[in-house]
This record gives structure tokens, C-alpha cells and sequence, in this order.
């Protein structure tokens, strides 16, 4: 055993320290255990009538038959990765451990997503079937059911980077490198896969049924219901729950990389405790989210919740340091407020941390007043609906642009705070500090993802509410918990952004550190190399910025040809009176299978550009303009992505805020003006902005992996040469086809061709 696990031999671990890592990963299984347990007690409540286990089923089929395809295209890609992984480190042992935990970290991630997503699908069908007699109940149900996503997120984060500490002791951050790049690879292609299909889906859905028809959202007589509730699933629940699986592995990799560089083995294993204490507080948080059926109160309940584990996560992580951050008396000269008085005591990571707590509670606020429909800027794009389409749309654009502003402003707050905290310092210091304020940021992750994956499993139980024509009391309920769902999916969003942006700093200042590593220099010499006054650094940065808007519009692209196919079979479905009329089942599965082929065919352009760019820089630019150019990704990535969530959320739910009676209600023009913003949004919030998380951290974790290929001299001048070419036309292909055409577009326009022909001849 001590053989294995390395630290456990390390003379320099004393047995106190030995004790809290055997600790952490037992309250790591602690935490699986308890999404365990929270799952069996899901399963055992009621299904609902026939009618609802039948449309539960279908969503349930349907998001498998996705998902397990998606797993099969994406398995070959993994397995070549991990070969190549396998070479970008010297060392045979951390060769073989990089390569092993990328195949750890891709299976971590993808059983977050896939478990967490057939929770979800189980867990909505018991929602509606609660709705017909208690509020309560439906909110208890759904609220931990995606805890059980939540718990699952935080106890396999947990698990994986403490098993590679304890197995590598100094040397982990080679292999933990590997682990996260595995969970960030696949969180980008489950984000991207899933935005598709959902958009896709509710796109066509909303422009023909509720536009054109004037249909309640999930009528059972529109052909796409049933791949818009399984879209919710693949994207917003198995998409997300990977997305945030990666920002806690990656936040992990760069304070543990940064922990040792400081304060060596003290640094990495208070990371690791803080996020033992998150477990645990997560656990505490989320079981005590309920309310009466008085008050009804789903919201104030869920924010019961997070602050309590927040409270609960500071007082944890508060009293570790007090007693653990201790140094020889002498080695520290602290003032009195960063050492509390106390000689030897280093309350800085704990301070640092705590930023990162009142970060997140920040962008929650911010997030839920751009969104909520009770906040004065849903209703400022709301009254926008009553003089038409186009004024919906500007109204929206600003509430999404001035958003991005306050978001960065508050990231930016916490950033300065953290370097505040260690001024006067080596900077490798202050870059421990802003990774340890990723940690607290993202400490309360089980909270996060079960308010994320609560918004589509209540999304779903309505649909399937209306769909089963339930009752009007069950379906008040539904739709005041799906309201609900809207503002905490918008919520996790923020968080998720701002997290990505911690995370990527942290990564950038572990990209400096591998320059002077592999240089044989210093962090200080490094840093003025990457001054935007050189003019290499410089355009690296242009470069860069322009990347998050490339990758959005293949996104945005991608879900316009799929809704195009899916607005053509709706219609053409719509034309048989029988379908009309209610008399003959739609063919669900006709939609559901064009959404999973569409949404299959435009995986590989995205990720080729998430892989490929850093590597074109790198070789033909060198490692200042890539420093420069992940700059400007973090940046116009930040920037982009709020707005595009928050603009999204908006228009959301100012749509449904008019569906609640104002300015007119349902079928008002009013109304259908909000739908034009809410379609528009609908691929801003749900594919193209939340990708965004995961490409800004593949993009990072790729230069660090591959900055000893661009240091290195090379003997042969024409290898970099010949794979920035080999790149370059790669990038060139996807561009290109991103513009084409797809055969079933092609196919249906030429459909819609030859009946305007046959129309034109009977006139």
C-alpha cells in the first residue's frame, strides 16, 4: 500500500496530514454514498398514471439513444488521445499516469453526465405525479433529484484528484494535468452536442406550434414535445453537469500546481480539505431544502439551502486553517489581520477562499436580478413586447450587454482582492491566492448543479403535466416550479462562467509557471516576456479574442440548419388533419432522430478548434503570443458568454412573465412578440454561451501540455512547420463546412421547393 501511495510513505507528510487525506477520500465516497441514497429514495415514489410513465418513457429512450451514441463517436477519439497524452510527458511513470487519468477524468465526467441525466428523466415523471396533491412534495422530489448530479460532481472531483496526490505526491500536477484536460474534453463536446439538440428541438417547437399555431408549449399534437423534454436532459442536465464537473477538476489542477510552487505540500492539501468541507456542506445545504404548503416558497427555499452551506463551508474551512496553516515562527511577517495576531499563522488561503465564496454569491445575485421575472430588467424587455418584435429584441441586447459589464466588474473585484491579500509577495504566491478563490467559488458545487438540474426536471414535469392533461391545481404547481427552474438554471450559468474565467486565470498562471520551469528561469523573468507592449504578445491577444466569436458562430450555425430540418417535419407532420385534430399520434421518434443526427454531425468542428488553435500559435508564433492569445480568450470568452446567457434568460423568462396574464397573456401580440425574443435567446443561453465554459479551459490546458513541444529546439525545423500547416487546413475544412448546407436541409428545402411549384401551378 505505501508503495502506491506515494505521500503516504513522504517523510515529509507527518501523520496528522495522512489522517486528512485518507479523510478527504472517505468523505469523497461519503458523498457518492449520499447521491446513492438520495437516488433509491427518488425511485420509490409515485409514476404517475399510464399516460405519464408513457411520455416519461419516451423521454427517457430518447436521451439514452443520444447520449449512448454520442459516447460510441466520441470512445475512438478518447483512446487516440490518451496515445498522445501518453508522449507529451518525459517520464515514463507520469506518462503512463497522464494517460490513465485523461481516461479517468473522460469516464469521471461522462458518468456525471450520463447517471445525473437518467436521474433527471426518472426524477421528473415522480414530479408531475407529486404536483396532483402537494407543492412540497414536487419541489422536495426535484430539487434532490438533481442533487443527486450535484453530489455525484463533487464526490468523483474529490475522489480523482486526491487518489493522484496521494499515488504522485510532488510530481501529481504532471498527471493531474491529464485528468483535467479528460473532463474538459468531454464536458465541451457533451455541452456542444447537447446545446444543439435541445435548441434544435425547442426552436422548432416554438416557431411552429406556439408562433404559427398558437399551442400551448408542450401540446401533444406537435411533433417536436418529445425531443425538446429529452433536449433539456442531454444538454441542460448531462451538459451541465459535465461543464461544472470540469471547472472543479481544473480549479483543483491549478491550486494544487500553484499549492506546491508556494507552499508545498501545505498548499495542495488545504485545497483538498476545503473541498471536504464543501462535501460535507452540500450535504447539510440541500437536505434542507423545503417549504410548506403555505407558502409555496420554491426560490426562498433554494437559497435557504445554499447559505447555509455556505455558513457552513466557512466555519469548516476556517478552522482548518486556524489549526493546519501553521509555519516555524519567524518564517512569515504578516500583519495582524492576514495572521490574526498569532506568529507562524498564514491565514492568507483562507481569506483567499472566502473571496471566492462571496464571488459566487455575487454572481448569483447578479445573475437572478438580470433574470428573474420579478426584477426590473425581465420586465424592461417585457413592456419592450407590446410595440413588436424588434423592440423585444434591442430591449434584450442591452439587458445582456450592460450584464456582461457588472459580471466582469465583480470578477475582476475578486481577482484584486485575492492579489490585495498577498501583495508584497512572490507572484506565484498571489497566483495561489486566485486559484484558492476558484476553490471557495466553486465549493458549493453540489448546491450549484442541484439547482441546475432542478430547472429541466421541472421543465420536464410540466411538459409531461400538460401533455397527460393533469388537472389545473397539478399544473399551477408544475408551472410555478418550472418559473422557478428557469431563474436557478440562469443562476448556474453565471456561476459556471465565472468559474471558468477563475479557473482559466489560474491556468494561465500555471502556464507562466511551466514557461520558467522548462526555460530554467524564474516567474518574475517570464511575466514581462508577456507585456501586450510586445508586439508578438500583442497579436496573439487579437488572435485570441476573435476564437469565443468563430466558435459561437459555428455553434449558432449548427443549431440553425438542425431547426431548419425540424421546423420542415413539423409542418409537414401539422398538414394531416388527424394529427390536428388529436386523433393519431405524431412520430415523436422521426424528430428525435434528426436532432440526434444533426446534433452528432456538428461535434467535430468546435473541438477541432478548441485543439487545434493554441497548438497553431504556439508552434508558429512561440509561447509569448500564446500567452497572449489565452488572454484574449478569457476575456472576449468572459464577456460573450454573460451576455449571451443573461440576453437568453431574459427574453426567457420575459416571455413567461407575459404568460402569466401581463400585457395582454397568451396569444396576445405581445405574447408572440416575447416568443420571437425567447427563440432567439433560446441557442444564446443554451448552446453557444454556456460552450463557452469548457472551450476557454481546453484551450488552456492544451498550451500547458503542449508548451514543452513549442519550448523545445527542435532538430528539425520543418516538423513545426509541417503540423501548423496540417492545422491550418484543418481549420479551413471546418470552417468551410460549417457553411454548407447539410443533405437533410438540402433535401427539405427542395421539398418546400417543389410544393411552392405545384402551388404556383394550380393558381
Amino acid at each position: 500500500m505505501h508503495e502506491l501511495f506515494i505521500v503516504m510513505a513522504d517523510p515529509n507528510f507527518d501523520a496528522w496530514e495522512r489522517l486528512a487525506l485518507w479523510s478527504v477520500l472517505g468523505i469523497a465516497v461519503v458523498g457518492l454514498f449520499y447521491a446513492a441514497y438520495l437516488a433509491a429514495e427518488m425511485l420509490r415514489h409515485d409514476t404517475g398514471t399510464p399516460e405519464m410513465r408513457r411520455i416519461s418513457d419516451a423521454i427517457r429512450i430518447g436521451a439514452n439513444a443520444y447520449l449512448n451514441r454520442q459516447f460510441r463517436a466520441l470512445a475512438l477519439l478518447i483512446l487516440v488521445l490518451s496515445g498522445v497524452l501518453y508522449f507529451t510527458a518525459g517520464e515514463q511513470n507520469i506518462a503512463i499516469g497522464r494517460a490513465c487519468a485523461f481516461l479517468m477524468g473522460s469516464i469521471f465526467s461522462a458518468a456525471v453526465g450520463f447517471i445525473g441525466m437518467n436521474m433527471a428523466v426518472q426524477g421528473n415523471v415522480r414530479v408531475a405525479a407529486a404536483a396532483r396533491t402537494s407543492f412540497a412534495k414536487s419541489l422536495q422530489i426535484a430539487y434532490r433529484t438533481g442533487t443527486i448530479t450535484g453530489m455525484l460532481t463533487d464526490g468523483l472531483g474529490l475522489l480523482g484528484g486526491t487518489l493522484i496526490f496521494m499515488v504522485y505526491g510532488e510530481k501529481a500536477y504532471e498527471v493531474l494535468l491529464g485528468f483535467g484536460f479528460g473532463g474538459t474534453l468531454l464536458a465541451l463536446f457533451m455541452r456542444v452536442g447537447g446545446g444543439i439538440y435541445t435548441k434544435a428541438a425547442d426552436v422548432g417547437a416554438d416557431l411552429v406550434g406556439k408562433l404559427e399555431h398558437s399551442i400551448p408549449e408542450d401540446d401533444p399534437r406537435n411533433a417536436a414535445t418529445i425531443a425538446d423534454n429529452v433536449g433539456d436532459n442531454v444538454g441542460d442536465c448531462a451538459g451541465m453537469a459535465a461543464d461544472i464537473f470540469e471547472s472543479y477538476e481544473v480549479t483543483i489542477v491549478s491550486a494544487m500546481i500553484l499549492g506546491w510552487a508556494s507552499f508545498g505540500h501545505k498548499g495542495v492539501i488545504f485545497p483538498l480539505l476545503v473541498r471536504a468541507v464543501g462535501v460535507i456542506s452540500s450535504i447539510i445545504g440541500t437536505y434542507l431544502v423545503r417549504t410548506s404548503e403555505e407558502a409555496r416558497a420554491a426560490m426562498k427555499a433554494i437559497h435557504h439551502g445554499f447559505f447555509v452551506s455556505a455558513i457552513v463551508s466557512v466555519l469548516g474551512f476556517c478552522i482548518i486553517g486556524f489549526f493546519y496553516l501553521r509555519f516555524p515562527v519567524g518564517s512569515t511577517a504578516l500583519p495582524y489581520w492576514l495572521s490574526l495576531g498569532i506568529p507562524g499563522l498564514d491565514m492568507r488561503p483562507v481569506w483567499t477562499t472566502m473571496v471566492g465564496i462571496l464571488l459566487a454569491i455575487a454572481i448569483n445575485y447578479l445573475t437572478d436580478y438580470f433574470t428573474a421575472p420579478e426584477k426590473k430588467p425581465v420586465q424592461f424587455v417585457a413592456r419592450a413586447t407590446q410595440t413588436g418584435h424588434a423592440t423585444t429584441i434591442i430591449n434584450g441586447l442591452a439587458v445582456g450587454y450592460e450584464s456582461s459589464v457588472w459580471s466582469i466588474l465583480v470578477i475582476a473585484a475578486a481577482i484584486a482582492a485575492s492579489v490585495f491579500i498577498y501583495q508584497g509577495t512572490n507572484p506565484t504566491y498571489v497566483a495561489y491566492g486566485v486559484a484558492m478563490c476558484g476553490i471557495g467559488m466553486l465549493t458549493l458545487t453540489g448546491n450549484n448543479i442541484s439547482m441546475d438540474v432542478f430547472g429541466p426536471v421541472a421543465d420536464n414535469a410540466n411538459g409531461i403535466g400538460e401533455m397527460a392533461k393533469l388537472d389545473k391545481k397539478a399544473r399551477q404547481i408544475l408551472a410555478d416550479l418550472d418559473a422557478c427552474g428557469n431563474t436557478t438554471k440562469a443562476i448556474t450559468k453565471g456561476i459556471a462562467i465565472g468559474s471558468a474565467v477563475i479557473a482559466a486565470v489560474s491556468l494561465f498562471n500555471a502556464y507562466i509557471t511551466d514557461i520558467a520551469r522548462l526555460t530554467g528561469t524564474t516567474y518574475e523573468a517570464i511575466v514581462p516576456q508577456l507585456s501586450i507592449s510586445e508586439p508578438m504578445v500583442f497579436i496573439g491577444l487579437l488572435i485570441g479574442g476573435s476564437i469565443p466569436l468563430l466558435f459561437s458562430s459555428l455553434t449558432l450555425r449548427a443549431v440553425g440548419r438542425a431547426a431548419f430540418l425540424i421546423v420542415h417535419e413539423v409542418r409537414q407532420q401539422f398538414k394531416d388533419p388527424e394529427i390536428w385534430k388529436g386523433t393519431k399520434t405524431p412520430d415523436y421518434a422521426r424528430v428525435v432522430a434528426i436532432c440526434t443526427t444533426e446534433a452528432q454531425r456538428e461535434l467535430i468542428g468546435p473541438g477541432l478548434l478548441a485543439v487545434l488553435t493554441p497548438l497553431i500559435i504556439g508552434l508558429m508564433l512561440g509561447e509569448a503570443a500564446l500567452g497572449g492569445f489565452l488572454a484574449g480568450i478569457i476575456l472576449v470568452g468572459q464577456l460573450l458568454a454573460v451576455f449571451m446567457s443573461n440576453a437568453g434568460g431574459a427574453w426567457d423568462n420575459a416571455k413567461k412573465y407575459i404568460e402569466d396574464g401581463h400585457y395582454g397573456g397568451k396569444g396576445s401580440e405581445a405574447h408572440k412578440a416575447s416568443i420571437t425574443g425567447d427563440t432567439v435567446g433560446d441557442p444564446l443561453k443554451d448552446t453557444s454561451g454556456p460552450a463557452l465554459n469548457p472551450l476557454i479551459k481546453v484551450m488552456n490546458l492544451v498550451a500547458i501540455l503542449i508548451l514543452p513541444i513549442i519550448v523545445k529546439e527542435h532538430t528539425n525545423p520543418w516538423l513545426p512547420w509541417t503540423a501548423t500547416a496540417v492545422g491550418l487546413a484543418v481549420l479551413a475544412w471546418v470552417i468551410a463546412r460549417s457553411k454548407q448546407e447539410s443533405p437533410g436541409e438540402l433535401l427539405a428545402q427542395s421539398d418546400i421547393n417543389r410544393a411552392e411549384e405545384v402551388g404556383a401551378a394550380k393558381a
